[in-house]
Parts: structure tokens; sequence; C-alpha cells
């Protein structure tokens, strides 16, 4: 944990200093929301590396080099600082999202205020001070709900980071929490966003902002800012990662190089009260390796923020709670702990009084778990076969399951799917289940099942899928819902109510339609279930790709999936299902598309074309870098509606002129290339 490392935190945090320019600070004088104004001044205007670009800075600014040191994706949704991690990501492009269902699969880019907010303008779309890369499949769970403790936990990925009710007194919604280890970090994230995007942030509505410029953040939320700030300090792996930004970006974020502003800028009133002591330190429970604690907490003039633990009077870990179990002690020993209060301006207290707790007798764990049950295949291509069953239980708990393919030891997962490769096309295996617990005890094998690969060449690939549990449910009334979905794609329902079911949460349209925006590797068949609600009469959604009408899905009052088949769009597509009634009321889950079937598709690259201003007026110039290919051009409404199209231009640039105040997605395809970029409308 990084409070084990605060010497070495200090000393890079000097080292660090040397990097940031010559007189960069120099303007940051005042006080208050004074030098907030004044941050805001220094660090606006950075470079738009666009939302491609942030790729690129993970490369330098995202790597672990501080944990396990083996140069993977740093993400902070599934690393575990203490231990290993649950699953790695390489740096290169061929684990980024794509589609995924489960953990592990891919990782993409996690704004941490999200994108819905602001509409994805530019330049936060792309701005790499808060938008970090994260598992999709923790990203799409966070959703865009607000960071903040989680009184009680709905959901919990694999290193805790936690999804669930709301323990933000005065905020009833849902939350996400992340662990420990990086809740400084996100907390640094939001003040910068604060202080960069100072001259528009009063006009988002977010669940954690109040509508101001200056504060910017609710009193609640902003006093659970504050905690994470200083329960988690600028840590060394912080400050690289705010070298690597800025060499892209050309601006930094204050609040790591100078810790200090978040109380001059938040609480520019000295706070020098110290809290009064926690009482009551009592132990609540032993293992062989565990003492649980709790305590009644301290007071303070403003709010105490955290407590030190101390173990034999050396500081073990911090938390913002009223209790803590310390890990990692040895069987049969006794020890002292006492615990002392913070508030954010890190005045300490005096010690609580001291407990003495002593840990119990190893006993080794010689109990079987149970066999997986119900192992079936889940998916089968040409060199994989997806595998899914029912989980083995155990005294303590199961770790891992071992996969076997034709009996021989294949490999090791913690969840309850998995996905073998580097199979044969074309070929039987047989697989089964072992389970194990951390002790190493095994169970016996789980049902054994035969499964055979499809042909070379047989593959379908689906290229999305959307169970619409990521959205917001409950509301009755009609209006615009945004959400990123399963496979990491943004959704923008119109006219639309999240208080319908079918199986489970749904997106009901009136007048409205369903979009996602600009999805990869195209488009082949389009599989959807719909039900009429309430009253009405059958009809059918138009589905538009890229604003060109494909076909239709029928609905009626009866619960149906259908697919439409041959739609065989290739490159970057917008896809859209448009109600062709204006008062039915209809449902719809369980939306999917395959990938177009010619796959092996190539993109242009952001040199082939650039769109300029972005953004604009409503006047702007497509220009090419070569004049003598030939390019197509379509431009597409978050709607789905398609309001500009010119097919094979061979010139130098195209212009385009009154294009209404909105957000549009540009198509540029050349051959079997394509790519899709987004411009703003002011």
């Amino acid at each position: 944990m990084k409070i084990k490392l605060l010497l070495t935190a200090l000393l890079f945090s000097l080292i660090s200093y040397a990097q940031i320019p010559a007189g960069y600070y120099n303007t940051a004088t005042g006080t208050g929301y004074t030098l907030k104004t004044q941050l805001y001044n220094i660090i606006k205007g950075h470079t738009d590396n666009g939302y491609a670009g942030l790729y690129t800075t993970y490369q330098t600014s995202d790597r672990d080099y501080y944990y396990e040191n083996d140069g993977t994706i740093l993400d902070m949704y599934s690393e575990n600082p203490t231990g290993i991690d649950p699953y790695n990501y390489s740096a290169g492009t061929t684990q980024r999202c794509g589609n995924y269902s489960s953990e592990g699969d891919c990782y993409n880019r996690e704004h941490i205020i999200p994108q819905s907010i602001f509409n994805s303008s530019s330049p936060m779309v792309s701005d790499a001070h808060f938008i970090t890369p994260t598992d999709g499949k923790v990203n799409g769970m966070r959703s865009n709900y607000p960071h903040g403790t989680v009184a009680s936990a709905s959901w919990t990925s694999k290193n805790g980071s936690k999804l669930g009710s709301s323990g933000v007194s005065g905020y009833s919604g849902t939350v996400f929490e992340p662990i420990d280890e990086f809740k400084g970090d996100i907390a640094r994230m939001y003040f910068y966003f604060a202080t960069r995007y100072e001259n528009t942030v009063s006009g988002y509505g977010y669940d954690m902002f109040n509508s101001t410029s200056d504060q910017v953040f609710t009193s609640e939320f902003l006093s659970i800012l504050l905690t994470w700030n200083a329960l988690d300090p600028v840590s060394p792996r912080e400050i690289a990662r705010n070298n690597a930004i800025y060499a892209q970006q050309n601006n930094r974020n204050p609040y790591i190089d100078h810790p200090e502003y978040v109380q001059k800028v938040w609480n520019p009133t000295a706070d020098t009260q110290a809290p009064t002591a926690a009482t009551s330190l009592t132990v609540t429970g032993t293992t062989s390796s565990t003492v649980s604690l709790s305590w009644v907490a301290g007071t303070d003039n403003i709010a105490v923020t955290s407590y030190d633990i101390y173990v034999n009077g050396i500081l073990k870990t911090a938390t913002s709670g009223l209790t803590a179990t310390i890990t990692g002690l040895s069987a049969s020993t006794t020890y002292s702990f006492y615990v002392i209060a913070k508030d954010a301006a890190v005045n300490s207290s005096p010690a609580s009084n001291a407990i003495n707790g002593t840990t119990t007798a190893f006993v080794p764990d010689t109990q079987n778990p149970t066999a997986a049950t119900s192992l079936a295949i889940t998916n089968t291509l040409s060199t994989k076969i997806s595998l899914s069953w029912l989980a083995g239980t155990d005294n303590i708990g199961v770790t891992a399951y071992d996969i076997y393919v034709n009996s021989i030891y294949n490999s090791s997962v913690t969840g309850t799917v998995a996905t073998i490769s580097g199979l044969t096309a074309s070929t039987n295996y047989t697989f089964y289940i072992i389970a194990k617990d951390a002790a190493g005890n095994s169970s016996v094998s789980s049902n054994s099942v035969n499964g055979t690969t499809l042909a070379a060449g047989n593959d379908i690939t689906i290229c999305a899928t959307e169970s619409f549990e990521n959205m917001t449910a409950g509301a009755s009334s009609y209006a615009t819902r945004t959400w990123t979905g399963d496979s990491g794609l943004d959704w923008t329902a119109t006219d639309a109510r999240t208080d319908q079911t079918i199986n489970t949460k749904a997106i009901c349209i009136r007048n409205g339609s369903l979009s996602a925006l600009s999805a990869s590797n195209g488009i082949g068949n389009l599989t959807v279930t719909t039900q009429l609600k309430f009253s009405g009469t059958a009809s059918t959604f138009n589905v538009l790709v890229n604003g060109n009408v494909v076909g239709t899905i029928p609905y009626s009052a009866t619960t149906t999936t259908s697919t439409l088949t041959g739609i065989n769009v290739s490159g970057d597509v917008i896809v859209s299902l448009v109600n062709a009634s204006t008062s039915n009321r209809v449902a719809i889950d369980d939306l999917s598309w395959t990938c177009y079937s010619g796959l092996g598709l190539q993109t242009l690259t952001k040199k082939d074309f650039k769109i300029f201003p972005n953004p604009s007026n409503g006047n702007f110039n497509i220009i090419f870098d070569n004049a003598n290919e030939v390019h197509s051009i379509e431009i597409i409404s978050l709607l789905g509606q398609k309001v500009f199209e010119k097919k094979n231009v061979q010139s130098a640039s195209v212009s385009v002129t009154n294009l209404q105040k909105g957000t549009y997605l540009i198509k540029v395809t050349k051959d079997s290339k394509s790519r899709t970029e987004k411009i703003i409308i002011n």
C-alpha cells in the first residue's frame, strides 16, 4: 500500500518537482477560488490528441512499474496492490475492447467524470488527466454512477472495487467505490476536472456537482473527495503519470505537483484544530492471521476524515470508517493496537486507548472443496471454446479452478467462466474442471463435456451485446437517456423511460430512437428482443446503419426475439433503432449484432484526413492528406440520422456549411478502409 511507501513517495516527489517547467506555477499566488482560477489559466488550452490518442498516451502514462513491475497496463479497477492481480493486460492493441462479458476480457477508456455529462464534447472527451485505462466489465458496471463510499455492495470486482447503495450523507443513489490504494488518485482527477473546465463545469448536470464554477461539488461529495485526498497521498505512480501526460498534452494536474493546493482552494482558512481521540477501541474478532477492531469516533471542528491504525507502535494502515481488520499477522501472537484520528488538514488526535489482541493458533486446512457442477459449453469457434460452470464450495473459500483439456491441465481461472484458445479447427475436445482452495486442496472433477471446434473460416464473431443492465433503471418519465453499455459502447435513447422490463432491465422507446455510437468491426446480423407495452398496435422499428435504413424489426404485445440478417456493413458503424410509430411504447432488451462477415478490415489513420476547425460554428472543412485518392463522406447525428453525404470525392478537401448546433460523427471511407471522428457544432 502507498502508506507503507510514504518515504519513497516523498523522495519521488522531490525528484518530480525538477520536471515541472520553470515558472509554470509562478502566477498561482492566491488562495481559495482565486487560486483555482489562476490554476485554470495555467492549465487551460492543452493539446487535444483525440480519443484514439489516449491509447498512445497510455503507452507511457499507465504502465505497471510500481507493483508487479511487469510493464502491463496499470488499471485502478483490477490492480491488487498487495498480491497477485486477478488478470493483466498487455500494452499492445490486442486486448483493447471490443466485446466483453466478464472481467479480464479486455480494457477500454474510463472517464472518471462520465462523458455523458458533457455530451462527449472535446477536449474533455480525450483529456488523459481524468481518463484512465480500465477493465471493460468494471467500467461498464461503474457506468456513470458517482464515486463515493458504498454502504451495502451489490457487486464487487475482483480487486475489491464496489458498486452499491450510497454511504454518502445526503445522497441516496447508487455509488461506485474504488479500493483505498487509488482513492486519492481519483479525488485529484476530480479536482483537476473542476479546475481545468472551470469555464463550463457549472453547466454540467451531475449528482456530485452543485452547478457552480467555484466549489463545483456538493458539500457531501466534496467532503468525500477531501477525505480520499488526505487518506491516499500523492504516489510516485501519479507523479510519473502526470509527467507522461504533460509530454503529450502540454498541461499538468496541479494537485499532483502541489498537493497543498487542494486545501488552499477548498479549505483556504487554515484548520489548526486537532480532532479528539477515538475511544473504546476493542478487538471484535481474531483468526490465525487477522485481528478485527472497532472504536468510537473522534470529533473535529470540521470533520474527522481518517484513522491511522498502529500495530506494536508502527503505522500499519488507515481507514475512513470505524472498523478495520488487520491482516498478515502471525499465528498465536499477541499484538498491541491503537488508532489516531485525522482531519482533512492532516491534524492528528492523541492516540486512542491501546488494546491487545492475540491471534489464534494455526489450524491446517485439509478440507477439499466440493466439485464445480453444470459445466457447459457456451460458445464455439474454430480455435476457441468457451465454458461456464456453477461454483464449488469450500470451508474457507475456493480460490481457483483448474481447467483440463483432454485430461491435460490447460489453465486456471478465479471465476466461473473461461475461454480456451489455441485449439485446432474441426477437432473434438473433452473438458472438465477441478476446484482448489488457498491451501492447495482439490475437489473431485466436475462433469465432463465434449465440444467440437468449427471448421476454419466458419467463425461468427459477436461484435456487440447490450443487456441494459448498466443503465440506471426506474425512471417512468420520457427523456433522453445515456449510458455506457456491456461492450463499452456509448448508448443514447431519446423519448425513453427505464422502468419497464423484459429479461430484467429494458429500455422503453416512445416517439424516439435507440443508438449505439461508433462501433468498430462493422455489422453482419442484428438480434433483439421487443415487446409492446401498455396499449397500441403492432408495428416495427426501422434499423439504421450510418443513417441508412437496412431493414425493420417487428414488435407486438407478445415478447418477440427477431434477427435481421445480411446487413453486412463494414468499418465503424452507428447502429440505430427508430420507432416507426409516434405513440407506441416499446421495450427493447438483449440486443446484439455479429461483426461484418468480411473481416480483415483496415482503418484509416489520423494522417489520412483532418477536420478543421473542430469545434466549429457549423462551417468546416474535411482536409485529405492525398488529393488524388477517392473518398466518401457521411455525417450522422447522434440520433442516427444522416445529415450529409458525398461519395467518390477526389479533391484536397470538402467544405461543409450551415450544420446545426449539436454533436455529429463524420465517417470517411476510402476503398475498404474507414475512420469515424466526432465534431462539435457550437
